[in-house]
This record gives structure tokens, C-alpha cells and sequence, in this order.
């Protein structure tokens, strides 16, 4: 394991994004359709703020109903915006952070994803699947 490797190396490039004025059904399908649990919500290609499913469980009655096309789910999501669920003041890291880095802040802040930006540009997610998967190649 080399001490220095940038978070470049196991960053998700090809990031799902979602804008402020997309609503919550479409974040709903993006979380389901590519089996993922964070996504940025962008303006361009500055981040502005991220949403996590939990995010989206927190007003959603699929656990009540255990219906995936839940109605009552529907009209929830049509009473909130993106920008109302997402969190706004979020921390991000660089590409060229190491991965140790990265690492300590996800543990000590206990984030389970970070955007990665440079230059005010959003340019890849880490997850702690990310740091996971990478930690069992090394063994």
C-alpha cells in the first residue's frame, strides 16, 4: 500500500448528479435504478449540496407500506424540493487528497460519502464501499 496514493485512484469519476430543480421522484428512481446512496445535486457543475437516500427515506412510507410505487410516496415527494431535503453545507476533498486522508475524515466526521471537487468543479464521489473494496485488493 503506497502512503501517498491520491483518492483519484478509487473515486467514482462518471458521477450521477441531480439538479436543484429535478424533484424527488426522479432522485428516488436514479437511487434505485443505480443501486447507489448518495448523490450530488448540482448547479452546472458546481455542487451546491448533496442527498442521501436516507435522506429520501426519512419523508417516504416505504417502510410502513413496503410498496416500492407507493402513491402516498408521490404525494410526499410533490410537498418537498430538492433543495428543501438536500444538505446544503457540505464537506468535500480534493482529487489529490490521499486516500488516507479521505479515510480519517470519513471516520472521525462519520460520513458515509464525499464529493470530490477541484477548482469549484465537482469531478468524482468516494464512498466507504470505495475505501472497502479498496483496502481487500490489498490483501
Amino acid at each position: 500500500m503506497i502512503r501517498k496514493e491520491p483518492i483519484s485512484m478509487i473515486m467514482t469519476a462518471d458521477v450521477i448528479t441531480l439538479k436543484q430543480t429535478d424533484n424527488l421522484e426522479t432522485a428516488e428512481h436514479l437511487f434505485k435504478h443505480h443501486k447507489i446512496r448518495h448523490i450530488p445535486v448540482v448547479n452546472g457543475k458546481k455542487i451546491v449540496g448533496m442527498l442521501s437516500y436516507t435522506d429520501l427515506l426519512r419523508l417516504s412510507f416505504a417502510d410502513v407500506t413496503n410498496d416500492d410505487d407507493s402513491s402516498a410516496d408521490l404525494m410526499v415527494y410533490s410537498m418537498f424540493t430538492i433543495e428543501q431535503v438536500m444538505k446544503q453545507s457540505i464537506e468535500t476533498v480534493s482529487s489529490s487528497n490521499s486516500i488516507k486522508e479521505v479515510a480519517e475524515i470519513l471516520a472521525i466526521k462519520e460520513f458515509h460519502a464525499l464529493p470530490v471537487v477541484d477548482n469549484n468543479v465537482l469531478v468524482g464521489i468516494v464512498t466507504t464501499t470505495d475505501l472497502i473494496k479498496y483496502l481487500l485488493k490489498q490483501f
